[in-house]
């Protein structure tokens, strides 16, 4: 298998490590504001968010409670198959607290949308969306979105979490592929 390094050189830069961490640490100041005095419950959404729940919450100077959700909607590597379905459900209730879901790309809505629609039924006190990204050009269906970290132009994108086809999750910044996609090979003597 080709190196990391290798598959770079497809990859444009889009938003760079220090972009992220700066507005990391900005969101976390906001968030430390908005919700000091709450009882709140972070949720993040598996598995592109990982990296982004981490930072950022270093950021929150507020003792939370953290849990997860897994969700999907990805039919093909790039395209959403527009069916939403849940993977993981959260390890505890969230009823009668402050939910504020962190998610690592809003771009078509239905995800967010079915998430938000699911949340309303498990009787939170509020619910609140801070995603890292936001593709608006993309969206189906709109969905009111809290805390916003970049808006980006409709580009499929790799790193910080957001992978192509479980890949390139691991890169320090946000890329996408500026021409054809590399082939990648899943034989380990590639």
């Amino acid at each position: 298998m080709k190196s990391l390094e290798q598959y770079e050189e497809f990859i444009t830069p889009l938003i760079t490590e220090a972009e992220i961490m700066a507005r990391c640490a900005a969101l976390g100041a906001q968030l430390t504001e908005d919700y000091r005095d709450k009882d709140v419950v972070v949720v993040g959404i598996l598995k592109g968010v990982i990296p982004f729940y981490a930072d950022l919450l270093k950021h929150i100077r507020l003792p939370l409670c953290c849990d997860f959700l897994g969700l999907s909607s990805y039919g093909s590597r790039t395209e959403t198959s527009g069916v939403v379905r849940l993977t993981s459900d959260l390890s505890k209730p969230v009823n009668n607290r402050h939910v504020l879901i962190l998610e690592d790309i809003v771009d078509s809505g239905l995800t967010m949308n079915f998430l938000m629609d699911t949340m309303r039924t498990r009787n939170p006190k509020s619910v609140k969306i801070c995603s890292l990204l936001h593709k608006p050009d993309n969206e189906i269906v709109h969905v009111n979105l809290d805390y916003v970290g970049f808006v980006i132009p409709n580009h499929f994108v790799v790193g910080y979490g957001l992978d192509y086809d479980e890949r390139f999750r691991n890169l320090p910044y946000i890329g996408y592929f500026a021409g054809e996609v590399p082939e990648l090979s899943t034989r380990a003597d590639a």
